[in-house]
């Protein structure tokens, strides 16, 4: 049986790769998160996915992860571990910068233990304020200032170190704006929703007119996991996001119709930094991946409307 690694996987994304992986029950999945943002009930079902075993770990202190990858041997590792956040960032940038302990870690024992390959959480944030649309793989402007931009550049440079010394195979994953009903509410669509379906003040920094793309997270777990056994994309950086640019003012406005609500939009002073004026990916190879047509905004937030598990307090 293979083992496969999800580091983060309490977390909205790295709980859901880690349920689309144990899908096959073939392979043994290993989820370590140290549930700082995190939670174990977003953790997949022991019931139907028995397959899976969660350790509460820090992947950023060397000897608790080192303990994990010498109790298994990994043929794959999805390092999902992270502090995200808008606001959690910008106020905690020293534990943002100390991710990059966490990254060197994985690297270290995926190097030493045979890994086949590693599979990394990037981010849209690498690209600052864009300097082309689409937003480009092949193009990294490594103009923002901000302490997670800098670790998520930093950690696409370690692995294409490793590959160039130690042939330790990888691929990275920018995600732009991914939604779904495990998201935490600190993200704008389950912001917009919980506020909305309990009729209070919808908040938007600055006009509203600044303008994100949205990706259902079926469509960004179909996408990454049909990249394992291709090697089409080994070695290479993927745009994980939608195509279509909403504005905003116009995501809370379709918010609110959706859920039939009274709140009102409020618009705030904008924030001094870390809220980019366009997000626009190039999604020709997500869109390779996937193989059919993405959830479309509207559909993807009827779907998390209908999952209540997670959306009010």
């Amino acid at each position: 049986m293979n083992n496969y690694l999800v580091t983060g996987g309490a977390g909205f994304i790295g709980s859901s790769m880690a349920e689309r992986l144990a899908a096959d029950k073939n392979v043994q999945v290993i989820v370590v998160d140290n549930l700082v943002t995190g939670a174990k009930e977003k953790l997949p079902d022991p019931i139907l996915y028995p397959n899976v075993q969660f350790i509460e770990c820090d992947v950023n202190k060397y000897e608790d992860i080192a303990a994990v990858f010498s109790a298994y041997h990994f043929e794959f590792v999805f390092h999902y571990a992270a502090l995200v956040g808008v606001k959690r960032t910008l106020q905690n940038p020293i534990a943002v910068l100390e991710d990059i302990k966490g990254l060197e870690n994985i690297l270290r024992l995926s190097k030493n233990t045979g890994v086949k390959r590693l599979f990394y959480s990037s981010s849209s944030e690498v690209y600052g304020e864009p300097v082309e649309f689409p937003q480009n793989e092949n193009t990294t402007p490594l103009n923002s200032r901000l302490p997670y931009a800098v670790v998520k550049n930093l950690g696409e440079a370690y692995l294409k170190s490793y590959k160039q010394e130690f042939d330790l195979n990888y691929t990275i994953f920018r995600f732009f704006n991914t939604y779904g009903p495990k998201q935490s509410k600190e993200f704008v669509v389950s912001r917009f929703i919980n506020l909305a379906l309990k009729n209070h003040d919808i908040t938007i920094y600055g006009d509203g007119m600044q303008t994100r793309t949205f990706c259902y997270i079926d469509d960004n777990i179909e996408a990454c996991y049909n990249t394992i056994g291709n090697q089409k994309f080994e070695n290479e950086v993927i745009n994980v996001g939608g195509n279509e640019e909403v504005p905003i003012l116009m995501l809370a406005q379709t918010i609110k119709k959706l859920t039939d609500s009274s709140s009102k939009i409020i618009h705030l002073d904008p924030l001094a930094e870390g809220d980019m004026t366009r997000r626009l990916p190039d999604v020709t190879k997500m869109n390779q991946l996937l193989n059919r047509s993405k959830t479309p905004l509207d559909e993807g937030l009827k779907k998390v409307l209908a999952d209540t598990r997670y959306i009010l307090d």
